[in-house]
């Protein structure tokens, strides 16, 4: 590959591709063939926010939220607000252009019920640290004053594959990686893995076109949490010290989980 990018690395690419063992096409074809009882872009788009919330710990379950979206039945708002604000999001998101000012006012939808309105889709000028479970700090995220900068090379890296000709691993290793990097700067106030997730699902549907609303990618995160969160943490503690040839096995984590996708079709 010729193209030539600010921020995501290319190193891993080949690797990647020969890593592919299974036809991502066909499996696709198969999940999108698959018979819904409801739209198949509502359904998806619902699977894929009460994942995402899920990640982030919310408490509301697919089973539920599928009664409340589909079946018209009421649960407490506190309940569903969050999840139902992310399916906003999704629906803006597939109605535009994957750029920054979209991923923004896309947070802005997410975040409705999460931040204060004059940090709903806005860029962070504080520094942020991550904890874990253990109140330690796990992550430092980009400096104050360099997240603008990062996430510019990263909307303008963005911008060149959008306008490139992608194979379909070339798609979804970028995907990822651009999901990578925006955990990474870590540019919001909060609601950044909600995001993260969104993009690598916007980039897809961009470059594989509608079949790409049924990847459960959000679902499998959940499903292997620990290791998505090991996978992210292995980079390093700092956001100028990370070691991005460690990003293979966080680069394969949606691969595995369409094969494991289809095999429950």
């Amino acid at each position: 590959m010729n193209i030539e990018l600010e921020i995501i690395s290319t190193n891993l690419l080949q690797d990647y591709i020969e890593s592919v063992d299974f036809n991502i096409d066909s499996t696709l074809d198969k999940i999108k063939s698959e018979k819904l009882p409801v739209d198949y872009f509502q359904f998806y788009n619902s699977i894929s926010s009460v994942y995402s919330s899920k990640i982030e710990g919310d408490e509301i379950d697919y089973d539920s939220f599928f009664k409340h979206k589909f079946l018209n039945i009421e649960y407490k708002p506190d309940y569903t607000k969050k999840a139902d604000d992310l399916v906003r999001a999704y629906e803006f998101a597939f109605e535009n252009e994957l750029n920054l000012d979209n991923a923004l006012k896309a947070h802005s939808i997410l975040s409705s019920n999460l931040l204060p309105q004059n940090h709903q889709g806005a860029i962070r000028n504080n520094p942020m640290f991550v904890l874990n479970s253990d109140d330690r700090i796990e992550y430092v995220a980009a400096e104050p004053n360099i997240v603008n900068y990062e996430l510019n090379k990263l909307f303008n890296d963005i911008e060149i594959l959008r306008n490139n000709k992608l194979s379909t691993s070339e798609a979804m290793y970028f995907a990822a990686f651009i999901h990578l990097l925006f955990i990474k700067i870590h540019p919001l106030q909060d609601g950044n893995g909600r995001t993260a997730r969104l993009i690598e699902k916007w980039f897809l549907i961009e470059k594989l076109g509608d079949k790409a609303v049924a990847i459960g990618l959000e679902k499998n995160y959940y499903t292997n949490l620990t290791d998505y969160y090991k996978n992210i943490r292995v980079l390093g503690l700092e956001y100028g010290e990370l070691d991005y040839s460690k990003s293979m096995d966080f680069l394969r984590m949606s691969l595995e989980g369409m094969k494991i996708q289809e095999d429950n079709l």
